[in-house]
């Protein structure tokens, strides 16, 4: 459906407002079947995230610092998310040797396991967009493209 049939607006100031609204609206949307995608394994797309991190870090442990560095939303409440893994028995945080104001983390046997369990229907997930191989090439660079702004365009 285009997006002026999903939000109800059939004007739009330029092609550029309208690309800023279908991309947000696009993003809640994908979201939303992510949110539901993970429901099924008992956590949310940011402890996905998390345990994704973990995993390209096994066997070494990483700190909470460098997890937030590494995450996709950078605003997540790192400390929550991992207080809520190490109660599913999905990481393991212990105090750094070198400082002990600093954690450690690493993922749990359990922890790979479940990304073991959703491995074979991650790509179903990511076919979501209904689009082609080369179709989802070119949005990923054009959304690269996007992030590549220059600061100066918000300054007056």
């Amino acid at each position: 459906m285009k997006i002026e049939e999903e939000i109800k607006q059939p004007k739009f100031r330029d092609p550029f407002q309208k690309a800023v609204i279908n991309l947000l609206f696009t993003a809640s949307w994908m979201q939303s079947q992510n949110q539901e995608f993970f429901k099924n394994y008992g956590i949310t797309a940011h402890q996905f995230n998390i345990l994704r991190i973990l995993k390209g870090q096994h066997p070494q442990s990483i700190s909470a610092t460098e997890i937030k560095s590494r995450m996709l939303d950078k605003n997540s409440d790192v400390s929550r998310m991992l207080d809520r893994l190490i109660a599913k028995n999905l990481i393991i945080k212990r105090t750094c040797p070198k400082d002990k104001r600093a954690f450690d983390v690493i993922i749990t046997d359990e922890g790979m396991d479940l990304l073991k369990s959703m491995e074979k229907f991650l790509p179903q997930r990511d076919r979501v967009m209904n689009l082609s191989e080369e179709e989802a090439v070119l949005l990923s660079d054009l959304l690269d493209k996007c992030r590549n702004v220059n600061s100066e365009v918000f300054e007056d």
